[in-house]
């Protein structure tokens, strides 16, 4: 389970990154690509305006029965060699490399109120769609930009001359599918490659945590051999020192207090491998625990019942709030034993005439549950590690009242089993807090 969210850790950090990336590269490239189709449109824009610009200056010079045609900008009925504008006049030539016929567009001309003058189009269109051209660059009320109609995109640009102004349409909808496509084409890519990376990265994540899961299960290994070979000498040390302390007082004579001393170390020593052998057996049978939805209020108040003798032994008020009917899934007996160490925890470090409160809440989708007791507190620079295996922040004294530092690392592993959180606050000379939550059924 550990390297199970280490590898899910790692394969979310690698996608994270690699999706920033991809997206800073495709947004890059589609501005880029963007950017050089909107300046494309904008000098054929304004290219065709300054074709009809100067073409309507050529209207000026014209005499009767002659006419511009839009494809060359000749003049009718005029040899190409004397139309005016090839005597100096504002007139075209008739070689002018520019041919607005081959951009697919059209051009309106209008006064300065924008009442329509004259069309000019090479389109089979309806007069309406001119009128509704017509409306929405008056309603936009800017030199240039993009709408849609008919079903097509059309860029258009305003070009102001005297008291009449010419907007120039062209038909951008190719380009706009180009971008369109552009945007689809990123986005398929992006999710194949997220999908083909995915799968590697997993590949490489469970090859790079291999070691590491090795030596975890060594270490877990080692342990559970030391504490079954442990067990063993000590049960039979645990027996002969009974047998020696159930013999007669003369057999026994001064011995009693040596008996006696060899007789708790090795108790000690019985419980710590009781303990580590819990705790191998916890990491391994994570998926194996067996849940069921049980009443976490009276879970609570029963392990409270049985601890009220051993806070009256110790001279400690207790006061309890615990709110009824809250309703938990996981197994009864871990959590229960998790209230023992709590307790048991908190009755070890509260001096006389102290005070332990115990409190469960319904917080949200959470059961919360603090114990608190008054003493000496812990140090800021503990609480991290007060979960650790062994850890003790007080060696001396955890020693002399029987602890060894694996009670709440037995809570931790069962809380985190039960996908909840337990973590501890303290005020130094005060008091300490430990916080449980845990998800309601």
């Amino acid at each position: 389970m550990m390297f199970k969210r280490l590898r899910n850790r790692f394969l979310l950090l690698n996608l994270v990154t690699i999706a920033v990336i991809m997206l800073v590269a495709f947004t890059s490239i589609y501005m880029i690509t963007y950017r050089n189709v909107q300046r494309d449109i904008d000098m054929e824009l304004r290219r065709i305006g300054e074709f009809h610009q100067r073409l309507q200056g050529g209207t000026d010079n014209l005499r009767p029965g002659q006419a511009i045609t839009p494809a060359s900008g000749a003049i009718e009925g005029t040899p190409p060699a004397t139309a005016p504008g090839n005597a100096g006049g504002p007139g075209l030539r008739n070689d002018a490399p520019f041919q607005p016929d081959r951009a697919i567009g059209f051009t309106l001309r209008t006064d300065s109120a924008w009442n329509l003058l004259d069309i000019n189009s090479p389109l089979e269109m309806e007069e309406a769609l001119y009128d509704e051209a017509l409306t929405r660059v008056a309603e936009r009320g800017r030199v240039s930009g993009q709408f849609s109609l008919d079903g097509s995109d059309w860029a258009y640009r305003v070009t102001q001359y005297g008291e009449q102004q010419t907007i120039v349409f062209l038909d951008v909808s190719a380009r706009q599918t180009i971008l369109t496509n552009l945007t689809y084409t990123f986005g398929l890519v992006a999710l194949a490659m997220l999908v083909v990376l995915y799968f590697a990265s997993r590949y490489f994540a469970n090859r790079a945590i291999a070691p590491v899961r090795e030596a975890f299960a060594k270490q877990k290994q080692f342990i559970a051999d030391a504490s079954h070979e442990l067990k063993t000498p000590l049960t039979i040390i645990n027996t002969n020192a009974d047998v020696l302390l159930a013999g007669s007082d003369d057999a026994r004579g001064g011995q009693a207090k040596w008996l006696g001393y060899i007789k708790a170390e090795t108790e000690r020593m019985t419980r710590l491998t009781n303990d580590l052998l819990y705790l191998t057996e916890l990491d391994e049978s994570r998926v194996r625990m067996l849940h069921a939805i049980f009443n976490l209020s009276d879970a609570v108040e029963n392990r409270m019942l049985t601890m009220e003798a051993v806070l009256y032994e110790h001279r400690i008020d207790l006061q309890a709030d615990i709110e009824p009917g809250l309703q938990a899934h996981g197994n009864a007996e871990q959590i229960k034993q998790v209230l023992t160490i709590l307790l048991d925890n908190a009755v070890k470090y509260t001096p006389a005439r102290g005070a332990v409160t115990l409190q469960l809440r319904r917080l949200q989708q959470e059961a919360v549950l603090t114990v608190s007791n008054t003493g000496q507190g812990i140090a800021p620079e503990h609480l991290p590690r007060l979960f650790d295996r062994f850890y003790r922040t007080d060696t001396s004294r955890a020693r002399g009242q029987g602890g060894y530092g694996l009670g709440l690392a037995i809570a931790r592993s069962i809380v985190e089993q039960h996908r909840g959180r337990i973590y501890a606050s303290s005020v130094p000379g005060v008091s300490t807090t430990f916080h449980l939550h845990l998800p309601l059924a």
